[in-house]
């Protein structure tokens, strides 16, 4: 839409006082006043990809004070959050030396990182804080510019959050227009990344009990509930046919069974941090077979995806020499990357992709196991995914079992992580009508738009 109907949908239209943010009037009648400002994606915190952003219409009715005010308080909790974030992660790996309180022997390596902190804070100390933030805010940050009372701010009547002292690099001040407002762009736009960061440290903190909290510490988690729990929310049970991949029974009960496998958290694919994954429940009811088909079929799209991603990648870096098709005079380097290569691709070669599909299928990769038929694969009778080949490396078998299954598990997750990464591509191709699409190519994009559009 036009620059004025974003905005007006974010709760913009024109500012009384000449702010520039757009008009918050709630209507789209254009002030002619002087002091009012018309709309402008030029204005600060107006970036892509969201250009101006109030979804909840907060502004929808605010008057240039009012906004000031809610600007300087953004770009103070802003500030104040990049240090806080700071501040989690600084400790991490440097502490200052010597005593945080000498008259309590309290080192500053006493003091854990995170939410633990509070507790270690003296109470002379909080008093030290509670002064030393009355005395920027009462001072307007020392520069003189008085503000101190209740829902006031320094700079709320001028530019807001401009103190005129350099904040924050104390460095001096940036002299520059064009470098001045990109560096206060960048400030509200990290400001605000950090508000979001800050937020999640400390839920990450009071969750796990540990500023960089491993997750494994959150016992409460339905993530990291005991091994069955997750399990059999996952619609685990056990697996008719010992497969050990829990019981898909959909009760607790354990069978007694010599053929049914109990719920074990070393099965393959039962891996952290999810565990057994499957929310749908879609083996709830599954017998040992089928269980087997289903393996083997999600480790052949595992491989298959791993191939598609890294033939995304490599034709963007190295194509190889002379031709695809000497007949039709067509050269690798005329063959573009990803789905635009399918028009390329001569009908001969499709015929030869599909012999090779069904020479892989039918002698079971070459391993004399053969299991070409309707919904069928060569190993799902036995060990899923397993040919006796040394698939994918062809460099030889893993005899050590530790090693092997480790590699079979690293060959599941990054499987399962190159399915959504190639279907990602797909998407991100057909749209962008390039294999690592550019999205300003996406005419149609609401956020790829013209500025005007965008806006």
């Amino acid at each position: 839409a036009s620059t004025q109907d974003v905005l007006f949908k974010g709760g913009a239209g024109s500012v009384d006082g000449g702010m520039g943010a757009g008009s918050f009037g709630g209507s789209k009648s254009t002030s002619t006043s002087s002091s009012s400002a018309t709309v402008s994606s030029t204005d600060l915190g107006v970036q892509a990809p969201i250009g101006y952003w109030d979804p909840l219409g907060l502004n929808a009715n605010a008057d240039a004070a009012t906004f000031r005010r809610r600007r300087a308080v953004e770009i103070k909790h802003g500030r104040v959050a990049m240090f806080a974030t700071m501040g989690y992660i600084v400790p991490e790996y440097y502490k200052f030396p010597g005593y945080l309180s000498p008259s309590l022997g309290l080192k500053f390596s006493d003091v854990p990182g995170g939410l633990a902190a509070i507790s270690k804070v003296p109470a002379l100390g909080w008093y030290q804080i509670l002064w030393f933030i009355g005395l920027i805010e009462g001072s307007g940050f020392f520069s003189g510019k008085y503000g101190l009372g209740f829902m006031k701010d320094a700079t709320m009547s001028g530019t807001p959050g401009d103190y005129g002292v350099g904040f924050p690099t104390f460095l001096g001040k940036v002299s520059d227009p064009a470098v001045k407002k990109s560096k206060l762009n960048a400030e509200l736009a990290n400001g605000r990344l950090a508000m979001m960061a800050i937020i999640g440290m400390f839920f990450q903190d009071g969750l796990t009990g540990s500023a960089w909290g491993d997750w494994a510490n959150y016992a409460d988690s339905p993530l990291r509930a005991s091994t069955q729990d997750v399990l059999f929310k996952g619609g685990a049970g056990s697996v008719d046919g010992g497969m050990g991949a829990g019981s898909f029974g959909g009760s607790k009960s354990t069978s007694t069974s010599s053929s049914s496998a109990t719920v074990s958290s070393t099965d393959l694919g039962v891996q952290a941090p999810i565990g057994y994954w499957d929310p749908l429940g879609l083996n709830a009811n599954a017998d040992a077979a089928t269980f087997r088909r289903r393996r083997a079929v999600e480790i052949k799209h595992g491989r298959v995806a791993m191939f598609a991603t890294m033939g995304y990648i490599v034709p963007e870096y190295y194509k190889f020499p002379g031709y695809l098709s000497p007949s039709l005079g067509l050269k690798f380097s005329d063959v573009p990357g990803g789905l635009a290569a399918i028009s390329k691709v001569p009908a001969l070669g499709w015929y030869q992709i599909l012999w090779f599909i069904g020479l892989i299928e039918g002698s079971g990769f070459f391993s004399g196991k053969y299991g070409l038929g309707f919904m069928k694969d060569a190993t799902m009778s036995g060990t899923p995914g397993d040919y006796g080949v040394g698939f994918p490396t062809f460099l030889g078998k893993v005899s050590d079992p530790a090693v092997k299954k480790s590699k079979l598990n690293a060959e599941l997750a990054n499987g399962r992580l190159a399915m959504m990464a190639i279907i990602g591509m797909f998407f991100q191709d057909g749209l962008t009508g390039s294999a690592w699409g550019d999205w300003a190519n996406y005419a149609d994009s609401p956020l790829r738009a013209s500025t005007q559009d965008v806006l």
